[in-house]
This record gives C-alpha cells, sequence and structure tokens, in this order.
C-alpha cells in the first residue's frame, strides 16, 4: 500500500483494541499528516472523489494521481499527487480538508492502518483483516482524550462503507500477488489500470466496442451498468478476475467462440 514502515506500531491488533485519539483544528499538528505521504487510492475512493469534484475519472486521474508500478505483483496503482515544495495534498486547507466528506480510506483509517490476508475456507476464499496503530511523531492526536475501539472508530470514519465497495478489488490484487503468478504486460497493465480506476474510459470500453455483443451477460445487468457507477465499478472488478484468469467470471458467446479473439485480450 506504499505505506512506510517506519512508524508502524509492530502489533496486530483487532477490533477491540482501544486507543486514544482526537484530530482537531486547535491542535498544533493539525494538517500536518496531510503531507509528504503517499496515498494509495481505491476504485471506490476515484469513483467518491471525481464525482464531488463534477469531473470524469480521466480528468481526475490527470490531475490529481501518479501510477505506481509494483514491483513484485507488476500491478498499477493510482496514488495521489502531492503539490509544491511542502509536498502538501491538494485538497487540504487552512480549515482541513476541502472533500472531507470523500476523503479516501487511507485518510479515513488514519491513525489505524488496515492489513489483509487472503485465506481458503470451508465457504470458499475469504479476507481476514488485521490492524495497527501507525505513530508519526509529529501526531499529536494520540494525547488527546477521547477513547475508541478500532471497530467504533471504523464506524465513525465511515470505512466499513468503503471497505465493502472495495473488498472484491483488494482480494483480487492479494491474490496476484501469490507466488507463481506471471508478471503482468503493459497491454494487461493498462486494461487493469482502466478497469479499477478510470470507470468513465471502462463505460466507453464496454459499450462503444461489440464487448456486450460477444459476452453472455444478463440483461438486467447489461442495463444497470449503463446507469449505476457502483454496478460499473463492480463489473469492472469481474472483468479484472476474468482477465487475469483467476476466475471464469465472464463467457463467450457460443456463436463468437471460434471467430473472435478473447476478451481477455482486444
Amino acid at each position: 500500500m506504499l505505506l512506510s514502515t517506519k512508524f508502524v506500531e509492530p502489533i496486530e491488533r483487532t477490533l477491540d483494541s482501544t486507543f486514544k485519539f482526537r484530530c482537531h483544528k486547535n491542535i498544533s499538528c493539525f494538517n500536518k499528516c496531510c503531507r509528504l505521504t503517499n496515498i494509495l487510492l481505491t476504485p471506490y475512493d476515484i469513483l467518491r472523489m471525481k464525482k464531488r469534484l463534477g469531473i470524469s475519472s480521466g480528468e481526475f486521474l490527470e490531475k490529481f494521481t501518479y501510477t505506481h508500478i509494483d514491483e513484485k505483483s507488476s500491478h498499477p496503482y493510482a496514488v495521489l499527487k502531492m503539490m509544491d515544495d511542502e509536498g502538501k495534498c491538494p485538497f487540504v486547507t487552512p480549515e482541513g480538508c476541502s472533500i472531507y466528506e470523500d476523503r479516501p480510506a487511507i485518510c479515513r483509517y488514519y491513525p489505524v492502518g488496515q492489513g489483509l490476508m487472503v485465506k481458503q475456507s470451508e465457504k470458499g476464499i475469504v479476507n481476514e483483516g488485521f490492524y495497527f496503530f501507525i505513530k508519526e511523531p509529529n501526531c499529536l492526536g494520540f494525547q488527546e482524550d477521547k477513547e475508541w475501539t478500532i471497530e467504533t472508530w471504523r464506524i465513525d470514519q465511515g470505512v466499513d462503507l468503503y471497505d465493502e465497495m472495495n473488498s472484491e478489488w483488494k482480494e483480487i490484487q492479494l491474490r496476484r500477488d501469490n507466488p507463481g503468478q506471471p508478471k503482468l504486460d503493459e497491454k494487461k497493465q493498462s486494461l487493469m489500470y482502466m478497469a479499477s480506476y478510470d470507470i468513465d474510459k471502462f463505460r466507453r470500453f464496454v459499450s462503444e466496442s461489440k464487448f456486450l455483443d460477444i459476452l453472455d451477460i444478463d440483461k438486467e445487468e447489461v442495463e444497470k451498468i449503463k446507469t449505476d457507477e457502483i454496478a460499473m465499478m463492480k463489473f469492472g472488478f469481474k472483468y479484472l478476475k476474468y482477465i487475469l484468469i483467476l476466475e471464469e467470471t465472464l463467457k463467450v458467446k457460443e456463436e463468437y467462440r471460434k471467430q473472435t479473439k478473447d476478451v481477455r485480450n482486444p
């Protein structure tokens, strides 16, 4: 997640773990945690922020992010671009975060960090989460009196919704991290980036090509992804599982099987 381990407390925590923390305008370190940091964005982060700003996903990505290619998995990730010599977040003002209600998941979690492991169970593949504290020396929030459990903090910060929306995408990243998975070529990286982050481009890709003609997709789902961004985002996860050969989540119509190339490589 591009998170430096320098200030990570090396103890795994659970939802019942307690801590004291409060961030407010009158604390002397206010806004300092929003500088010189790497904020890896999720698909739902992009959807919320681009909608908040009233711009397309492509415009948001071009103006506010850069692409990071993970060396281990070869996955492309969108990372929030910091500004000026101070490395300030583009959305931070003297009054605080200008998009606070739609801020990214990693900002909502702070000062809690989240880790995920994929495990095989009787019910199939499941995500198992664990938590840890991030204790930066310039953060005075831990000296405040307000007490939380990690569970009450997640609810208060609205992280539970973000986790629900991104759980399938995170599972894809973890499954691709397993030993033996082949590196992605530039074409697959481009497709993965588009389906993860550029929802407006992905919609055009789906609707303006023969994509929907070739694939056997339920008509109700087709109509939903044309107008519902959440449905389109989740369809993108289904497409990722297919092109990364993790699951046969999509099926080519019988009449097209012999006469068209695989939609994994359009």
